[in-house]
């Protein structure tokens, strides 16, 4: 990350200015200060514009990249830069749920455009006595579907996504579907 001097900014603080009122009509001192004032305006601008650069849909690419490794997010290089900011704009609530199915749902339509739905097991049970068996048997796989969306289904990607961000745990396997499953009925 850089950032370097522009061009021909000009200095919304100019020194030259604010120098007394003997050294206001003195050559040497208004050129020394405008040589100073070149260097200075990019810091000068950066700092007005400070706000702007913790905020992922204003800053520059650069420092999006750098703002992203502050929230504990990776971005693909191969991302278009929308994509890139809307991963780090909602990295909060993408680790809140992470290790979840909603996350694990959410994720994949944010960064790759698929529907998924995850089955990953028997589900909770509450009692008011202690003791009670827990329901089904432990799972140690996790099916994720997915079927399109925005994108197409790339397979690949899919499963490096959910590999990425899966509980250690838990293996997962993806099944590619050409439209969404049908609707399960539950118990009426």
């Amino acid at each position: 990350m850089t950032r370097r001097g522009v061009p021909g900014l000009p200095s919304r603080y100019p020194l030259g200015e604010q120098l007394p009122a003997m050294y206001a009509g003195d050559d040497l001192a208004q050129r020394f200060t405008a040589g100073l004032d070149s260097v200075l305006a990019p810091i000068v601008s950066t700092l007005d514009n400070i706000a702007c650069y913790f905020d992922a849909r204003l800053a520059p690419e650069d420092f999006l990249t750098w703002l992203a490794t502050w929230v504990a997010v990776e971005l693909d290089p191969d991302w278009p830069p929308e994509l890139r900011r809307a991963v780090v704009s909602r990295a909060v609530e993408l680790h809140r749920w992470k290790g979840t199915s909603r996350g694990l749902v959410d994720r994949l339509w944010l960064c790759l455009g698929v529907h998924a739905r995850v089955l990953d097991g028997p589900g909770t049970t509450w009692s008011t006595r202690p003791g009670n068996p827990l329901p089904g048997s432990p799972v140690t796989t996790a099916v994720v579907q997915v079927w399109p969306g925005r994108s197409p289904v790339d397979r690949a990607r899919v499963t490096a996504l959910v590999d990425s961000v899966r509980p250690v745990h838990l293996d997962c396997t993806v099944e590619a579907l050409p439209g969404p499953p049908p609707r399960e009925r539950g118990p009426r």
